[in-house]
């Protein structure tokens, strides 16, 4: 197993990058192979370094830069990668994520940004390059780098979609610089504090210390929550998503939708338990009595928000908020069970959240629009599309033996571990919601009955639709196969689920969370 595959992880799409830069000036035909040829290093390098971990006595792997060691303490000085099985699993799903998005790619680019392939290409290199940095970086301030690597190429990447789409890049931002500077904050008064970026390192110091009393580290616990809290668009920070990700381009919205918010939830966790240490993190601050309450509300407003949307895009955003939700009360629900179903849901929700998605631009580009009125017809034009479309949505609502449903499982455990009925009750509040929302999205598209109940043609499914709108007319090869293999992991994941389990729990095994009532 080569021992630099951490640094292949970075290193394959960044020179990607680079490489789409100049191809873009006279050879943008080239700058989509190039893409997923990056994007399969990546991905070669991530289950190089999952089985690295795996097979490691610590169940981590350490790359430092520029021949730094980890001999000092705190632990080290320089730049370190810290590959352990929470940091790699969701590594994997970005690389794995980004390259089905890559082969997907290749028509809703050259359609709706043409003649911009080469800067195209570029930002969702380097849009990848941050989102993995996140996931495998051991320093804090490294962190907020990689965050705003990401957040800068993601403006880019959703400028480029149509007219509204300037306003809604403007709006995220305002609210992604905002989050940002509390980040950025907080990790300054750690760094005042411990004398130390390192974040293994930080823990070390609080402990040897007693800083879990301090009021600068209790201030820079609330800065870098509420900064990291706001990154993920956590209700009622979210104004900046749902118009970015519906009014971005297909390939963009692909991308962004299942992963951004996702990786942020992941930071949260890091942050959580390795930063500040589960002690800190859940005895010593109001946020385990404060943030479940504020979860509900998330929830139940953002599904709510959802139910009155007319436009798929727009509703899927939603979705996603309420989705966040999900995973923040499985943290702050502060137990086994909880937590395992957050990082599981993490791994969830970024493949049934592409499955929509890819869907989405599908219909987009066969029918021109996302509005419920103009997807009459979809199943008999697009069998194979839909099918995989609602592989996703019954991920969404929680049917086995989908992934959704086992991750909700957890949390739903996690829930009654720790006597939280409120957010039980908010969670299977809202997935009557998207029960109600998917087989509406069925009604109207196969038996096509309108908002008021009226049935359109002759009833029981016959449109009466002219011939040219009901015909076989599937999506082309290269939008439909990244389709149907993100729907295939949906299931995969559900039916292998133990195994995901297996490596979550032997990464929250250390930290000795409360398995019982008793806590």
């Amino acid at each position: 197993m080569s021992e630099n595959s951490i640094a292949f992880i970075f290193a394959c799409p960044l020179f990607g990058a680079v490489i789409c830069t100049f191809l873009g000036r006279s050879k943008r035909h080239l700058c989509h192979p190039v893409a997923v040829a990056s994007l399969a290093g990546a991905l070669w390098g991530g289950i190089e370094t999952l089985f690295r971990a795996v097979a490691s006595e610590t169940n981590e792997v350490s790359y430092l830069l520029g021949g730094w060691t980890l001999d000092a303490f705190p632990r080290g000085v320089g730049i370190e990668f810290r590959a352990d099985l929470l940091g790699t699993l969701i590594m994997l799903v970005v690389v794995g994520v980004a390259f089905l998005v890559a082969l997907y790619s290749k028509l809703p680019v050259s359609e709706e940004t043409p003649e911009k392939e080469g800067p195209f290409f570029t930002l969702f290199l380097l849009q990848v390059t941050g989102l993995s940095g996140i996931c495998l970086t051991g320093d804090a301030f490294n962190l907020y780098v990689l965050i705003e690597v990401t957040a800068l190429t993601g403006y880019g990447l959703i400028a480029m979609g149509s007219a509204r789409a300037a306003t809604a890049t403007f709006n995220y931002v305002i609210l992604g610089t905002i989050g940002a500077s509390f980040y950025l904050l907080g990790v300054g008064y750690v760094y005042i504090k411990t004398g130390t970026l390192n974040m293994v390192g930080i823990q070390e110091v609080i402990e040897a210390r007693n800083l879990a009393d301090s009021a600068t580290m209790q201030v820079a616990f609330v800065f870098i929550g509420l900064g990291i809290l706001i990154k993920m668009a956590f209700f009622p920070f979210h104004a900046w998503l749902p118009n970015a990700y519906a009014y971005a381009p297909t390939a963009t919205s692909c991308l962004l939708a299942p992963l951004v918010t996702k990786v942020m939830i992941y930071a949260m966790i890091r942050m959580t338990l390795t930063v500040f240490g589960v002690e800190f993190s859940f005895d010593n601050t109001v946020w385990t009595q404060l943030l479940p309450w504020l979860v509900v509300i998330a929830i139940v407003c953002a599904a709510t928000m959802a139910l009155a949307q007319r436009d798929l895009k727009k509703m899927l955003t939603y979705l996603i908020v309420a989705e966040v939700g999900y995973m923040v009360g499985g943290v702050w629900l502060h137990n086994y069970y909880g937590l395992i179903g957050s990082i599981f849901h993490v791994i969830s929700d970024a493949c049934m959240t592409l499955c929509l998605f890819l869907g989405a631009g599908i219909i987009l580009r066969k029918v021109g629009t996302t509005h419920f009125d103009g997807m009459k017809g979809l199943f008999r034009r697009m069998p194979l599309t839909m099918t995989g479309f609602f592989v996703g949505g019954f991920s969404i609502i929680g049917l086995p033996p989908t992934c959704g449903f086992f991750s909700k499982w957890y949390l739903i455990t996690g829930g009654m571990v720790a006597n939280r009925w409120e957010y039980m009750v908010a969670l299977m509040f809202s997935t009557m919601v998207m029960v109600v929302l998917f087989f509406r999205l069925i009604e109207r598209i196969h038996l096509a009955v309108t908002e008021s109940g009226e049935e359109f043609g002759h009833g029981h499914g016959d449109l009466d639709l002219p011939e040219n709108e009901t015909c076989f007319d599937e999506a082309p090869l290269s939008m439909l196969v990244p389709l149907l293999l993100s729907a295939a992991v949906v299931i995969v994941v559900g039916v292998y689920n133990q195994d995901v389990v297996n490596l979550i729990e032997d990464f929250l095994e250390p930290f000795n969370l409360p398995k019982g009532t008793d806590h």
